[in-house]
């Protein structure tokens, strides 16, 4: 398993979150999706590590940018 840190900009209400959340969880391998409103921190957890341009499609299918990672890789 894979953890790994992003922040997301121009989310502003629990829809967003979900929208978020929703968009990232389909990703394959993707195990967990936590998204913090009030921080922005999208936390994915998966099978195996992730492309970040992967992330990044996904939040933008939302209606979202990903503007940076924690720079935190492979947490297990």
């Amino acid at each position: 398993m894979t953890t790994r840190s992003y922040t997301v900009t121009g989310m502003t209400c629990e829809h967003c979150e979900r929208a978020v959340a929703t968009e990232v969880g389909e990703l394959p391998g993707v195990t967990a999706v936590n998204v913090d409103l009030p921080t922005g921190k999208l936390t994915v957890t998966s099978e195996a590590p992730l492309e970040d341009t992967m992330v990044a499609a996904a939040v933008d299918e939302a209606g979202y940018e990903l503007v940076s990672d924690d720079g935190g890789r492979d947490q297990q």
